[in-house]
């Protein structure tokens, strides 16, 4: 594999720098060359004490509490829809485009990117706060092969979370029931008594990708929607749509720090195969 960090070669005791492709052993994530140095290598077969001292094998390939910048790509894609229209209105409009550019706001299309933006940046901010050994963060994971990302995924002793920060303010998230006699029923996500059921099939479709990830692991998988800024009653209760669940901030906090099967072992060797799978954005 390619080497997302610099390493040193547990063979040789070589280092190998990021970008250079390695082998990786995967239960000591330890790296080794593909071809250790002719010199090394010959003082090694001819028993001669090398220069340099060997390193024993061990983890060279490790990850922070809390990888990857919350939000990055959502303030990126505001940054870009924000320049490209400044850059039509002024070209079509070079006398008065500034002017126009002042008197009119980005549309909402545009806005929404920085909105979302500070919703996953407070979420990631609180997330590092009880970040450690026994609950691991990774931010703004990129989906591959598409354009789309993963908000949060958090390893803890319960077991691994789906989260996606939704900053709808001063609007309640809410359910509906649909159905009746004769159609199944089944509950309606409503945000500000509007339809915000394509959320949840959002969050159903990273939840498969994650699992497809996870494939051959015994551990629990739930996705979570967290409200911010939301209309939340004085005395809420969190409830689920299509075994997603509906929280806010505090409540989310609380479920993600209780204590459960998970060893710090395991719950790290879990973060390094999401990392794996979902790479950070660049």
């Amino acid at each position: 594999m390619k080497l997302r960090y610099a390493g040193a070669c547990a063979r040789c005791g070589t280092t190998i720098e990021a970008g250079v492709t390695a082998d990786y052993v995967r239960a000591t994530r330890s790296v080794t060359c593909v071809e250790c140095p002719p010199q090394r290598a010959s003082q090694e077969e001819a028993g001669v004490a090398m220069a340099a001292p060997r390193r024993a094998a061990e983890p060279v390939l490790t990850l922070e509490h809390v990888n990857g910048e919350a939000g990055a790509s959502a303030v990126r894609e505001f940054e870009r829809r924000h320049d490209a229209r400044r850059e039509r209105v002024i070209g079509a409009h070079p006398k008065v485009g500034r002017f126009l550019l002042a008197v009119f706001d980005d549309p909402q299309s545009t806005t929404a990117w920085s909105t979302g933006a500070v919703g996953e940046q407070r979420l990631g901010q609180a997330l590092s706060k009880v970040a450690g050994p026994r609950l691991r963060v990774l931010n703004d994971r990129r989906i591959p092969k598409t354009r789309a990302n993963i908000d949060h995924l958090i390893v803890c002793p319960t077991g691994v979370f789906v989260v996606d920060a939704k900053r709808y303010r001063n609007a309640r998230p809410s359910f509906k029931v649909e159905g009746g006699l004769f159609v199944k029923r089944r509950r309606v996500l409503t945000v500000g008594g509007r339809d915000r059921t394509p959320l949840i099939e959002g969050m159903h479709k990273q939840l498969g990708l994650v699992g497809e990830a996870l494939a051959g692991e015994d551990v629990p998988l739930q996705g979570y929607l967290c409200f911010l800024d939301a209309d939340w009653p004085l005395f809420p209760d969190p409830f689920t749509v299509a075994d997603v669940g509906i929280v806010w901030l505090k409540r989310l906090i609380t479920i993600l720090t209780k204590t459960g099967p998970l060893d710090e072992a395991r719950i790290e060797d879990l973060q390094w195969r999401l990392h794996e799978a979902f790479p950070r954005q660049n």
